[in-house]
């Protein structure tokens, strides 16, 4: 069976618990004022705007940071604090990266243990300049971010900068190759922290990596990227009409926010090839001294992007634009409050989900994630939904589980294999999955505030950043040093779905290879009877996510099989799950026990055979660890 064929599967995973994704977003209390910006902003936007021109960059530097969206600023502004000097180094002409150039003017916030933020540190202290809500204006968002790193005379701030080349030798990373209208320089420095998006900078160090799904076998899985809708003359009040007739399905709107509409999926017609409208996330800038609101909405999924290749991000964008255009037309037509919507201006960029994930000392699994794991080196927490991305316009993406809160590892910022370097952006040590909830902005501050502070302590300590994350007195220090800062790296240890039941590990199994989704409540519905379509289905999808080998070796007998099931109504029995597994699994014909006959040949353990014994309905919670035991074993075969 093709590979293409069973991943389309996962929009019917199991049949158990699977829940229908809707656009997570929320407003937290506070924020921007919705009447525009105190004077306070205003002073600081008038304030703080980049240097005309770009400084002398030194031979040398403590600590040098490459990238200045907010991961970079946190580790600076954090390594600079803790004694060391800093070169910044952004290609763009000011800070913050994705939220301001490329318009991703809210927050999702990680509301851990009592529902309030568990990010704090640098991430707050910049939180509360922008307003302390989920939404900001973006030339405020520019300007605090600035400030947090002019404050600092320990920092060398080289915007319009760009590194061309990593200096590796004898694999530890020594400098950068760096370019700007000044000419070509050499920088050496004693630690390296990369924070860019994609990790360019580690990648061109020869760090490990895998590009989208390769970890679950699914390399060319491009989620959908966005290029953010920026308006002016909205009425905002005709918007909260529209949300309460429910004209486009469920609506929220608050002063400042407005989400939901989810109907939009279907009721607009999109224009150009590969790209959707999906219900809006809508954020209203108030203007100020007579000025218009802006109004910016995340909606527009645009697909087959490339993150990595800039051809095809420059076509995307440009598509992207031009479903703009069809977008606000038909919005003026049908969606109340947007009669007078005109198009203020277009993104620099788009917003790319994924694109590489660094092989690092530890990977974050969405294990930890379903178990609201702690960790002895943990620096800093996340909590945000796990949120995996359409990947076409005939899917509407999934949510695999809601954690309380989780801790990030220090490890998970050291790469395999090179020297010298931590990354600290969404693409560090996070698993493809686990990278839908970590990849998140206050998450990556928290982890980017972690590497600056353990980047002067390495120097201090003459100890490189792998030898640091395997020392537990060093890794102590560290969070000793961040807890002092005002970030939050508490131990905790909270409960999770289904802890402690005979199914448990089989749970965090699955979850770890994308075979079981909770959804935003968690529930896999484990004593509902279990379908029969949708175990054969999952199961497809668990030879290619588990080992693609085995695909190659099983998956036209399983198809066949899963053909052969029509109605979705058909629950799974002892006896069919034995004769499915024998027919699929091996060249026996199936005798007239096949549940015994199954367990005989290996494909599944004593636990669930003995748990069945005898005839009837298995519940999805007996599904799940039936496709463990049978995916477990098969995998214990091919080593």
């Amino acid at each position: 069976m093709k590979k293409t064929i069973i991943i389309a599967f996962l929009a019917f995973v199991l049949g158990i618990g699977i829940t229908t994704a809707y656009y997570y977003f929320k407003d937290n209390s506070g924020g921007q004022n919705a009447a525009g910006p105190t004077t306070e902003q205003k002073t600081l936007v008038e304030q703080y705007q980049p240097a005309e021109e770009i400084p002398e960059i030194a031979e040398e530097y403590d600590v040098v940071v490459i990238g200045g969206e907010p991961e970079g600023v946190a580790a600076a502004v954090s390594a600079a604090r803790n004694g060391s000097s800093v070169l910044l180094v952004e290609h763009r002409p000011g800070l913050g990266g994705l939220m301001t150039y490329g318009m991703l003017n809210f927050i999702d916030m990680v509301q851990g243990i009592g529902g309030e933020s568990a990010v704090a540190g640098i991430f707050k202290e910049w939180h509360q300049l922008v307003g302390g809500g989920s939404s900001y204006d973006i030339e405020l968002a520019k300007a605090a971010f600035l400030k947090l790193v002019e404050d600092e005379e320990n920092i060398t701030l080289a915007l319009e900068t760009d590194f061309t080349s990593a200096i590796v030798e004898n694999g530890t990373v020594t400098g950068a190759e760096l370019e700007n209208k000044n000419g070509n320089f050499t920088v050496n420095g004693k630690r390296f922290i990369d924070a860019t998006q994609d990790a360019n900078f580690a990648a061109d160090a020869g760090v490990p990596f895998n590009v989208g799904g390769e970890d679950i076998n699914l390399k060319n899985r491009l989620m959908s990227v966005t290029p953010m809708i920026h308006l002016t003359g909205l009425d905002w009040d005709g918007v909260k009409k529209a949300a309460d007739d429910e004209v486009f399905g469920y609506g929220e709107v608050t002063p400042i926010v407005a989400w939901g509409f989810g109907d939009l999926h279907t009721t607009y017609p999109a224009v150009e090839e590969n790209t959707r409208l999906r219900g809006l996330n809508l954020v209203r800038v108030p203007g100020s001294d007579g000025a218009e609101d802006q109004y910016y909405i995340n909606a527009l999924q645009v697909f087959g992007v490339d993150g990595l290749d800039e051809a095809s991000k420059a076509e995307g964008l440009e598509r992207g634009i031009r479903e703009t255009e069809h977008i606000v037309k038909w919005l003026r037509e049908n969606f109340p409050g947007f009669e007078n919507a005109e198009i203020a201006s277009f993104p620099d960029e788009m917003y790319i989900r994924e694109t590489r994930h660094m092989k690092a000392e530890y990977i974050l699994q969405m294990s930890d994630i379903w178990t609201n794991a702690d960790h002895w080196d943990s620096i800093g927490f996340g909590g945000y939904p796990v949120d995996v991305q359409a990947t076409s316009p005939n899917d509407y993406g999934y949510v695999l589980s809601s954690p309380v809160q989780y801790s990030v590892p220090f490890r998970s910022l050291v790469p395999l294999e090179i020297d010298n370097i931590l990354v600290v952006s969404r693409s560090a040590g996070y698993s493809s999955l686990a990278a839908g909830s970590a990849r998140i902005i206050p998450t990556g501050m928290a982890a980017a505030e972690a590497g600056g502070a353990a980047a002067a302590q390495s120097i201090e300590a003459d100890m490189n950043f792998r030898e640091l994350s395997k020392n537990e007195e060093a890794i102590e220090q560290l969070r000793t040093t961040l807890a002092d800062q005002g970030a939050k790296v508490e131990h905790f240890d909270i409960d999770y779905p289904y802890e402690g039941e005979w199914f448990d590990g089989a749970v965090q199994y699955l979850m770890d290879y994308g075979l079981a989704f909770g959804g935003y409540d968690n529930d896999l519905q484990v004593d509902k009877p279990q379908g029969a379509l949708g175990f054969l289905k999952t199961l497809g999808t668990g030879l290619v996510h588990t080992d693609d080998r085995l695909n190659e070796q099983y998956g036209e007998q399983l198809a066949e099989i899963t053909a052969g099931v029509t109605s979705a109504e058909e629950m799974l029995t002892r006896e069919a799950a034995g004769t499915y597994l024998v027919e699929a699994f091996s060249d026996e014909t199936v005798t007239d026990a096949p549940w015994d006959q199954a367990f005989e040949l290996g494909l599944m353990d004593e636990t669930i055979h003995s748990r069945l014994d005898s005839e009837r309905e298995l519940t999805r919670a007996e599904g799940y660890y039936l496709l463990y035991s049978v995916l477990v074993n098969l995998n214990e075969e091919l080593e």
